[in-house]
């Protein structure tokens, strides 16, 4: 055996090859896995993601309760003038009646004319009222629906029982809805 200085680089790397999982003096330590990197950006690019996503539901979020407020007002507006273009095809009728009523004062005014003029109002009023969806229900000859009449007596009649045979006042629809039920008189079979 000779007797050879030691020299402290070869005792390193005599240590460094037997235990290779020790770093060298001097030399920086890698990461134990190559793709630790990777998934350390991948972490990042998914948080980023995540961040996005977050911002984009409060985005939508604010956008629905916009979308509610609008609604909202919508439907108070709707309610506040939905009889508005109703009110405005009742005005002319209005009009035809104060004329009328002018006219009725004045010399020559005759009952003839009092009447035509009536005629013609109640014309406009029923065509405005059917222009709405509002209809009458005179039902003479149907038989009784108390959905739809109102009896308020029976007579005895030699027809079928149960059905309408005098109208005391008519009834109205408003599309398919009673508004007001028509007064009738039921027929009932004769007593003998």
């Amino acid at each position: 055996m000779t007797d050879k200085p030691v020299d402290q680089d070869d005792m390193t790397r005599d240590m460094n090859e037997s235990n290779p999982e020790q770093p060298v003096e001097g030399e920086v330590e890698q990461p134990a896995e190559a793709g630790q990197g990777e998934e350390t950006s991948e972490l990042e690019t998914l948080r980023a993601k995540l961040a996005e996503k977050d911002e984009e539901v409060l985005r939508m979020a604010a956008e629905m309760q916009n979308v509610r407020h609008r609604a909202e007002r919508d439907v108070e507006s709707a309610r506040k003038f939905a009889l508005e273009r109703f009110v405005e095809g009742l005005l002319p009728v209005v009009d035809s009646l104060e004329l009328g009523i002018e006219a009725s004062g004045k010399d020559g005014a005759t009952l003839e004319k009092i009447r035509e003029g009536d005629e013609m109002t109640l014309k406009m009023l029923i065509q405005t009222l059917e222009k709405f969806g509002v209809r009458p229900v005179h039902p003479i000859g149907e038989r009784f629906d108390p959905e739809h009449h109102q009896a308020i007596s029976m007579q005895p009649h030699d027809g079928e029982p149960d059905h309408v045979v005098d109208v005391m006042q008519k009834g109205y629809l408003l599309k398919d809805r009673v508004v007001r039920p028509a007064m009738v008189v039921v027929s009932k079979p004769p007593q003998n």
